[in-house]
């Protein structure tokens, strides 16, 4: 994934971060560690972060879903935006990766905040719906294996409540998802579950075209919505 909205050229994304991007200290921080990570890349861009923040803040949302964790930006960022008492259940398989994270979200003062789980994703996603909370997340964000995408999409839907928000990352796929000459894995999973969200009456959508696309598909209420 681009560190940066894709389809912006340097001059243009320099501009948009001088005139829009208010970053806290603590993810500026965490930010410029994760850049030198190996896999640095996997970090979703600021502008990315403030939005998301944006969206936590005006849909009220006091428990959120994370699917995918990596060093933490997301899930500080979520964190930050949500009340004292609010709640991100996060998944992620990597105790190395998240150990990152963990210090960051202890020093930023949101680790009351949020509950890691370490396993896979779909089991963590399954335990939930078993144990009575379907319908009770306001917020969900997914980044994590391609190839699971729309098991992680079907499940963070039965998840949020209705006029709750599930929020995809990377579906734009740096270019490759519109570029029929890339046949692997992780891309045509992407491919189709942008395609099946497309027909979905099951929700309000909109791509957004920042950081590597970031889809966001809002139950609905009714069918009438």
């Amino acid at each position: 994934m681009p560190k940066q909205s894709i389809g912006l050229d340097n001059q243009l994304y320099n501009y948009l971060l001088s005139v829009s991007l208010r970053e806290p200290e603590i993810l500026e921080k965490l930010r410029q560690e994760t850049a030198s990570h190996p896999r640095g890349t996997m970090q979703i861009s600021p502008e990315q972060g403030q939005f998301m923040r944006l969206l936590v803040q005006l849909i009220g949302a006091k428990k959120t879903l994370e699917v995918g964790v990596f060093t933490g930006y997301s899930s500080l960022s979520v964190a930050l935006a949500l009340p004292e008492d609010g709640k991100i259940i996060a998944a992620d398989v990597s105790e190395e990766f998240t150990a990152i994270a963990r210090r960051y979200w202890q020093e930023a003062g949101v680790a009351h905040k949020i509950d890691l789980h370490l396993a896979p994703a779909l089991e963590t996603l399954d335990r939930l719906l078993a144990t009575g909370q379907a319908e009770t997340f306001d917020f969900a964000f997914i980044d994590a294996d391609k190839e699971n995408y729309d098991g992680y999409y079907e499940r963070s839907l039965q998840l949020v409540r209705p006029g709750g928000l599930i929020a995809i990352d990377n579906v734009l796929w740096s270019g490759r998802a519109a570029d029929l000459q890339f046949q692997d894995e992780s891309t045509q999973a992407i491919r189709a579950l942008n395609e099946k969200l497309h027909d979905d009456e099951r929700v309000t959508l909109s791509l957004v075209p920042i950081a590597d696309g970031l889809t966001l598909a809002l139950k609905r209420r009714s069918t009438f919505e």
